[in-house]
């Protein structure tokens, strides 16, 4: 959806490579079914290099999520390069009496399934970091998917919900406006972009860890010669001190990597999220 993660990445990424590259690249935003409109739409798509998609983790986690999938998680895409990586971020009304990650720990204790967070949808990174927390913490959260970030970080801001776990370029512009209070990063170290927040870990819940990453594939099939084009323009992109710090100051860690390193990625990060998905028993379907 416009504001979320994906798009903010993608016009980011799009305004610079248009620049570099002589030829308009459209950012079209296609929400839905937890990313999957657009990773089918894109899947299906002539492999000649005209048709991205900017993916995120939600990729790798709908391969166990979902029982059947209108593409293969992997043998339907071409990986072309990792953009960048960021950390969830645990905040809360700017409003909110929940100070730290104690406080919503004994808050959900004291009142099972009162406290309610968003997600970008079912599934997503930002609906199972939640699902992760409330397991480790051994509390109930109730949650309450949306399509996309943005209407659900409204709500939370309006007061309508309790607290979230949001990817770092979405929430970050709500924490900026006075709107939410973060309270802790969800990555294993703390943030380069917002240093003094803690991390999950170190505020109460040892262990702690979830992050999510966004990155351009393409159709199966595209030449090779294409997809080495299309990674060099956007590792020239991500090296361009404009786009760095537009990233970074929204809580991305801005990467740039190869075809193959991406492809091994995109691997690694399905076997992780199958673990906590079958571990709080989370399901699609």
């Amino acid at each position: 959806t416009p504001g979320g993660g994906n798009d903010l990445v993608s016009r980011a990424v799009a305004v610079e490579m248009t620049k570099n590259i002589g030829q308009s690249i459209v950012v079209d935003n296609r929400p839905g079914a937890n990313t999957i409109v657009g990773m089918e739409l894109v899947a299906k798509a002539a492999p000649d290099g005209y048709t991205l998609i900017m993916t995120s983790s939600t990729q790798a986690i709908n391969a166990t999520l979902y029982l059947k999938l209108p593409y293969d998680s992997i043998k339907s895409f071409a990986p072309v390069s990792l953009v960048g990586s960021s950390p969830l971020i645990i905040a809360v009304p700017t409003a909110s009496s929940l100070k730290s990650v104690t406080d919503i720990i004994n808050a959900a204790r004291a009142k099972p399934g009162d406290l309610k967070y968003p997600s970008a949808g079912t599934g997503n990174a930002t609906h199972l970091g939640g699902e992760l927390f409330a397991s480790m913490a051994n509390v109930k959260l109730t949650h309450v998917p949306y399509k996309g970030s943005g209407p659900g970080l409204t709500d939370l801001s309006a007061g309508r919900l309790e607290v979230c776990f949001s990817t770092a370029l979405s929430v970050v512009p709500f924490v900026k406006g006075g709107r939410l209070r973060a309270i802790a990063v969800t990555s294993a170290k703390r943030s380069s972009f917002m240093p003094d927040l803690p991390t999950v870990a170190e505020s109460g819940l040892p262990g702690y860890e979830a992050s999510t990453w966004y990155g351009v594939i393409a159709p199966a099939g595209t030449a090779r010669g294409v997809v080495m084009r299309l990674n060099a323009e956007i590792v020239k992109v991500l090296q361009v001190p404009d786009v760095r710090e537009r990233l970074i100051a929204q809580g991305i860690d801005p990467v740039g990597n190869s075809p193959d390193e991406f492809a091994a990625y995109i691997k690694s990060e399905i076997g992780k999220w199958a673990k906590i998905i079958k571990s709080t028993g989370v399901t699609a379907e």
